[in-house]
This record gives structure tokens, sequence and C-alpha cells, in this order.
């Protein structure tokens, strides 16, 4: 749990995308009264398909992304959620990245598109900023995963479009060494476009995500790493959601585009231990998918 997590003020991010145009806009979601604010930061350029991840009490990362492809990083520094470019960049312009954060040590930037599918993953160690390239890659490269960590144990990406071929393997990255292992256990379905969170040191959780679009919850219990589904589904099917969570309290998903193609601009929320479901009455000021998603709920 995070240290600071009472006087703290927490909140959980819903920045980008895309909806007719690419997005400059940061939406903030604050914990635990749910209510959204539009964040003063704005994102330059405009990003869609970035990574999002957070060095939690500290700031919130964009990697990548397209309007078009780009290698920069945009970081968002709480609380006050000014923004800067950090000098490190991806080790490729690419988009449909998937990220993870060992809080307080380092993010991590896996697969994407780079003009192909990529299996790299780069690694921001905090707080230089500075950037390092994994020895150990992807076991194929892999864009639109479901990403989420147990902090300071081990990073997962979960699904995603492998090479062309939609997965339901898990991939564990160990933190003490970086340390790659696929998961005995998979997802109930292979799906793509969807979201990742955790509450950490309990369990990481992936929900909806498309192939064709599904309204389930799949949860890896740590540290044993079991999956079950959840009895509680989203609202509707949906792809291309984005998922964070305020660690201890709830998981959110938000955005993306249903079984019509129609986009949402709905936030549902998983609330933990129960893992009962429900939606907020505050929606994103913009509705669609290729948002990026990341969470301030204090320093670990």
């Amino acid at each position: 749990m995070p240290l600071n997590d009472l006087p703290y003020s927490r909140s959980g991010y819903f920045a980008g995308g895309f909806n007719a145009t690419y997005q400059t806009g940061v939406d903030k979601i604050a914990f635990p009264v749910d209510t959204k604010t539009v964040s003063s930061a704005v994102l330059s350029p405009a990003r869609a398909n970035a990574g999002g991840f957070a060095n939690s009490g500290i700031a919130g990362y964009l990697a990548g992304g397209n309007s078009p492809d780009f290698s920069s990083i945009q970081k968002i520094t709480f609380p006050a959620d000014s923004t800067s470019i950090i000098s490190a960049t991806l080790t490729t312009a690419k988009n449909a990245c998937f990220c993870m954060a060992n809080s307080g040590v380092a993010g991590y930037v896996a697969g994407g598109y780079d003009s192909n599918y990529s299996a790299t993953v780069d690694k921001i160690t905090f707080p230089a900023d500075t950037k390092t390239t994994l020895g150990t890659g992807l076991t194929t490269a892999t864009i639109n995963a479901g990403p989420f960590a147990d902090s300071g144990v081990a990073g997962y990406f979960a699904g995603g479009d492998a090479s062309g071929t939609v997965t339901n393997s898990i991939t564990k990255y160990t933190f003490s060494a970086d340390t790659r292992s696929t998961l005995s256990a998979t997802l109930s379905a292979a799906k793509l476009n969807l979201a990742g969170y955790a509450n950490s040191g309990v369990a990481g959780y992936i929900s909806g995500g498309g192939n064709p679009r599904v309204d389930t919850t799949d949860k890896i219990a740590f540290p044993a790493d079991t999956k079950t589904t959840l009895s509680a589904v989203l609202t509707e099917a949906v792809s291309e959601c984005k998922g964070m969570a305020d660690t201890g309290v709830a998981g959110y998903i938000g955005a993306g585009s249903n079984t019509a193609s129609a986009n949402l601009d709905r936030v549902d929320k998983i609330t933990f231990p129960s893992d009962t479901k429900s939606t907020l009455s505050a929606t994103l000021t913009v509705s669609g998918g290729s948002k990026s998603a990341f969470a301030d709920c204090g320093v670990f």
C-alpha cells in the first residue's frame, strides 16, 4: 500500500487518444470520490496509441504513440501535472506499445509497431529517466497487449497481437534481474486491445478486449499466478479500453468502443477485494479508444 495513502491527493489519468483527430487532453479521476476534472497537462505532441506507466507519487509517462509515430516520452509530474519531454527516447519510433512499472525503480515499454511488429523492451530507470534496452525481449513481437505489475516483484504482459496472431498467453518479467518467463495460466480467450491494471501485492486484472470484444475480466492472483474469471462483467463488451488502479482500493476501465464500433466515454470500476463492478457517474471528456492510462496512488 502507498506509504502516504491517506493524506495524499491520489488520482488516475486517461490521456490523449483518437476521435476524429489526435487528442492532447488529459482527464483526471480523483480517488476515492471518483470525480473528473480536466488536468492542466496538455500533451505535446498529441498522442494516440501511446503506452502509459507511472512512478506512483512522482510522475506519469506516455511513451511513443502516433500522429505520426514518434519515439519521445512525455512526463507528467504529480501533483501539479506539469509536463516535460524527457531526454531519453525509445529505441525506435512506434505506436501500440504497452507499459508497466516497478514503482520507485523503473518503467518498461514493450512491443509496439515501428514499421513492423517489435519485440523490444525498453527500460526507463527512475528518477534519472535514463533508458536501457533489456537483453531479453518479448518471446514474440507483439502489439496491443494488456500490462500490469506487482510492484517490487514482477510485471506482466497479457494477450495482444503477436505478429499477426491474437494470443491468450501471459509473459512475466521478474524485476530482480528482468528475467522473462511465460505463465502456465492463460487468458480465458485470445484477445488484444485490452485493459490491464493491478491491486499490487494481491492480483492483476485484464478487462475487455477484442477478437471479438468481450465484457469479462480475468484475474491473476499473486504470487502463484493462478487465473480466475470474475463473475462481475463490464457494462458491455468493449475493446481499445485502458485500465489503471488505486491499489488496495479499485481498478478503473475507461473509453474504447463497443460491438457496434461506437466510441465510449464510460468508466467502469472494479472494487477490491470483493471484485464488484460499478460505473462512474463521471464520464471522460472525449470518447473513443487509443488513450493511455496511469495512476498516482501515493509513494510505495
